[in-house]
């Protein structure tokens, strides 16, 4: 979502400005760099402009953040289409982004990507009619243990199947979101079966073990 390329023109609005609460996030952003660096604030000020948009950057936000770090408009649209977190046509409520790299892939990203269409009528690069949902395809997540990995607006679901999908995108439309995580009842990234290795308490290093002794006789005079 973050070119142009093969989609109708995008209707820009004409202005923009960060909001009062913004602005002061913007400074403190800004506040971070040293003298002749405020440009390194550019990305978090693109990503602060986004969310105040509803999820994309209109040209004029882009501008806007040009303008407060006075750099060049040219080198912030480079920023902008080579992230591809920061999106340049507007999206739904709800960007699913699905990780179809190799882990995903062979633990049944195919079955996601499939479960989100079929619920949702659209293909990856669509919004639904309501609005409500865009689909994309994404390079890794970072969660590879775990996969496969839908990532909804800044939230990771984890282990998901065919099933698992088509109910998280219920429970979205009913805005009744899931705790965030694994939707197969994995804690954290433990084994599906219970632990197989580590499975006792070990033994103590040997400088922890020689003290062990002392303090158990220190206890017992203390009592």
């Amino acid at each position: 979502m973050n070119t142009h390329t093969n989609q109708p023109p995008v209707t820009q609005p004409e202005h923009f400005e960060f909001t009062p609460e913004n602005i002061e996030r913007a400074k403190a952003h800004i506040a971070k760099y040293p003298a002749g660096r405020q440009q390194s604030a550019v990305l978090p000020l693109l990503d602060l402009a986004q969310r105040q948009s509803g999820g994309w950057l209109p040209l004029a936000a882009m501008h806007h953040v040009a303008d407060l770090l006075q750099m060049p408009k040219i080198r912030v649209y480079e920023v902008a289409t080579f992230y591809t977190m920061l999106n340049l046509r507007p999206v739904g409520r709800y960007l699913l982004q699905a990780c179809t790299t190799t882990p995903c892939w062979l633990r049944g990203s195919d079955a996601v990507v499939a479960a989100c269409e079929k619920k949702l009528g659209i293909a990856i690069g669509g919004t639904t009619e309501d609005g409500l949902f865009t689909l994309v395809e994404v390079e890794c997540l970072g969660a590879c243990v775990n996969a496969p990995i839908l990532q909804v607006n800044d939230d990771f679901y984890e282990d998901l199947d065919s099933a698992s999908t088509a109910a998280l995108i219920d429970a979205l439309r009913e805005e009744k979101a899931p705790p965030m995580g694994s939707l197969a009842g994995r804690r954290g990234s433990a084994p599906f079966k219970g632990k197989t290795t580590l499975t006792e308490p070990p033994e103590p290093p040997a400088m922890q073990a020689a003290l062990q002794p002392g303090e158990a006789e220190e206890n017992g005079n203390a009592g």
